[in-house]
């Protein structure tokens, strides 16, 4: 087994929060010897968030920060400690939001990450009793959200509202967008296995770009940034890395957001999500391409 210490030195940066080193082996053809080397895998960790009488739920994320002292935010005083926008507390506040137990982050009481557990953020509500709560105390995994049927579309099981129709796109296009969403790539440039999300406006400006290992989390990172900073959704749309599926519609859906545009391909259930609430959805959007699926106006002249 041979080792080229010198080429694993310069393929390996130092990593960043977010990312572990390993050690593998590299078959460079078949027959030939296996080399040894270091590689730069995503971070996969356990944030659960506990809200105050009504539940925990397990998310399996990627932490990208390093929390330095205690972080939270009271509804008075607004985000509390050295990051503006801590991570934890974005994840936390975007999952609540698309999971529809929070209206806004009016509802939200008091959050914190708890110093003796960093793994776990408490959350208390202003109103619980007011609180839509559809499941309770669950684990929810990297790669699997909200599972439903298609009467989760007719019968809008989700009590949906249809998105405003203001944004239009104009001829920019996504390819400058997508571009600036792949510079902010920070994780998935050293390892290649995390997604991303990022906001943006008519006007072709991104506003964050969030990442994780699960396409679920990193869309909830970037829509809980986008509420701590108290931005408005309106005249929005959203970036994912990832392929579209039902719950994914249904978070940008329930955040407002007016065009969905992702690298990959939607599903049925996406599509039909989209449609009904009125939303621009976008898949197979790679350099100049992009396949539109419903609403065309916001993005086609005609």
């Amino acid at each position: 087994m041979k080792k080229e210490s010198s080429e694993i030195s310069t393929l390996c940066p130092v990593p960043r929060k977010g990312v572990h080193v390993v050690s593998a082996l590299r078959i460079p053809k078949p027959g030939e010897p296996a080399i040894e080397e270091q590689c730069q895998v995503v971070e996969e960790d356990a944030l659960t968030l506990d809200i105050e009488n009504i539940g925990k739920y397990t998310l399996m994320w990627t932490p990208t920060e390093n929390i330095n002292g205690a972080i939270g935010f009271t509804d008075v005083d607004g985000v509390l400690g050295e990051s503006e926008n801590p991570e934890a507390l974005a994840l936390a506040a975007g999952f609540a939001y698309t999971e529809g137990i929070i209206r806004g982050l009016s509802d939200i009481l008091t959050m914190a990450v708890c110093p003796d557990e960093p793994g776990v953020v408490k959350m208390q509500l202003v109103n619980p009793e007011l609180a839509a709560v559809r499941r309770r105390d669950v684990i929810i995994t990297s790669s699997c959200g909200i599972c439903g049927k298609r009467d989760i579309v007719e019968n809008n099981a989700y009590g949906l509202q249809s998105v405003t129709d203001e944004m239009r796109m104009g001829e920019q296009g996504f390819a400058h967008l997508m571009q600036q969403m792949k510079e902010g790539q920070q994780i998935f440039q050293q390892t290649g296995g995390s997604h991303a999300a990022a906001i943006f406006s008519a006007e072709g400006s991104i506003f964050s770009v969030a990442e994780d290992l699960g396409r679920h989390n990193a869309l909830d990172k970037v829509i809980g940034r986008h509420l701590l900073e108290q931005k408005s959704f309106r005249n929005c749309g959203v970036l994912m890395s990832s392929r579209l599926s039902l719950e994914m519609a249904v978070k940008a859906v329930r955040s407002g957001l007016e065009v969905i545009a992702a690298v990959s391909a939607p599903t049925s259930l996406a599509i039909d999500v989209a449609d009904t609430f009125g939303v621009t959805l976008c898949g197979f959007v790679r350099g100049e391409r992009a396949t539109v699926f419903t609403h065309p106006h916001r993005v086609i002249s005609r």
